[in-house]
């Protein structure tokens, strides 16, 4: 018998029935608008797996990123950053070889220190810089007594200078970074200003304990300790944090008991048992034992990178950073997590949870130091406090010192 051929009208709701089956059962997917839009700080090339891996053992976590990721994988992934060049990025004042060495008409130069709270005494010495120059950096007006230069900090420049006169230095490292008007140089954070001191030195805090645990945490996740308790900053925190296994050692949300806590929790941290501690000579060891340090600037703005993230990247932790839009040019690459990039909070805590089980995620984090691929980090810590002396004498050099016209 002769089959009678179906008609395009049955043809068609066949295929139709046949798209609704396969859709429910799961054999077919539509996209969805929702699926389309990625997270801007997940990164497909390195997802967080998802099935928990908890860990503690950090030198763990090294072990299993190296057999399944690699530096060399990590260098190819941020190849363009070793192609940057020396003017990689407009944050940041950079000096390299011999470059400006013509401007220079001073082969020795004499900065004494007049009034300071962020200057160390520890910066006081005789430098050898670059370009044959070299600089006395000193508080003592005998060591100085014909000073090119007069570095103000806490105290502000005299109204007038004369011809013969030491130039006059005015330093603000805060957030306002103020002139005062009176200042022949002026020294801040930003690369906009004369000379630039990034919070990334070394020198300011020497004779911390800087014992660094191998050993984190899985119970409680994340460090922080906060004594100024800002309206603003305690309630970011605490939105955060209450989602968070974590401990707040200072005055503001404080849940460990008390004030100075630190080494009854970590008693190997303890610097020295002749002395009556301070909570900053063992910060950097308590915060090793942390997967996370939570660092919030007290003020949002360009450039305004501080120690409050410095010490989390010193101390082997992962920083949760709240502050400056382009604290990425500050810091090497994949070593922070930039709080304001994720959508809310509960993102950003489900986001830590994640990386905080998965030993591969979490050591990808260890990786720049470990690889040496450090990206601005490099420029950021050459202009740190721990090189201002020469990079200071250099400018005074370039004016001329005491010899510059008033």
């Amino acid at each position: 018998m002769q089959l009678k051929p179906l008609n395009t009208y049955t043809i068609t709701i066949m295929l139709f029935l046949t798209v609704i089956i396969l859709f429910f059962s799961g054999f077919l997917e539509f996209p969805s608008i929702t699926a389309s839009i990625t997270s801007p700080v997940k990164d497909s090339n390195f997802p967080v797996k998802k099935t928990p891996d908890p860990f503690t053992n950090l030198f763990v976590a090294f072990r299993k990123w190296d057999s399944q990721v690699g530096c060399m994988q990590f260098r190819e992934k941020h190849k363009n950053l070793w192609s940057q060049g020396s003017n990689g990025s407009a944050s940041l004042q950079v000096v390299d070889g011999d470059a400006g060495c013509n401007e220079l008409k001073m082969e020795h130069v004499s900065v004494l220190v007049k009034g300071w709270t962020w200057i160390p005494g520890n910066l006081d010495n005789l430098y050898s810089c670059r370009c044959g120059l070299s600089c006395l950096w000193t508080k003592s007006s005998v060591l100085a007594d014909k000073p090119d230069a007069l570095l103000f900090e806490t105290t502000t420049p005299p109204l007038q200078r004369r011809n013969g006169d030491p130039l006059r230095v005015y330093m603000d490292l805060e957030a306002g970074r103020k002139r005062t008007g009176r200042e022949d140089l002026f020294i801040s954070y930003h690369a906009e200003d004369d000379v630039q001191s990034t919070y990334a030195g070394a020198l300011f805090h020497n004779g911390r304990n800087y014992h660094v645990s191998h050993r984190k945490d899985n119970d409680t996740l994340v460090y922080w300790s906060s004594s100024r308790c800002l309206a603003d900053r305690n309630q970011l925190a605490r939105s955060l944090l209450s989602l968070l296994p974590h401990h707040s050692f200072g005055k503001c949300l404080n849940n460990v008991g008390g004030l100075d806590m630190a080494l009854s929790f970590y008693p190997e941290c303890a610097n020295d048992a002749s002395l009556k501690p301070k909570w900053w000579d063992h910060l950097h060891c308590a915060m090793s034992h942390y997967k996370f340090v939570l660092a919030i600037e007290n003020t949002w703005t360009e450039s305004y990178v501080t120690e409050k993230l410095f010490y989390a990247l010193d101390s082997g932790s992962v920083p949760i950073y709240f502050g400056a839009p382009n604290v990425l040019e500050f810091v090497p690459p994949h070593s922070i997590i930039d709080g304001n990039k994720f959508k809310s909070m509960e993102e950003l805590a489900s986001y830590v949870k994640n990386i905080a089980n998965d030993p591969v995620a979490y050591a990808e984090y260890h990786a720049w130091r470990r690889c040496g691929v450090l990206g601005n980090y490099g420029k950021t810590r050459a202009a740190s406090l721990d090189t201002l002396p020469c990079r200071l004498c250099e400018a005074v050099s370039r004016k001329g010192g005491r010899n510059a016209r008033a």
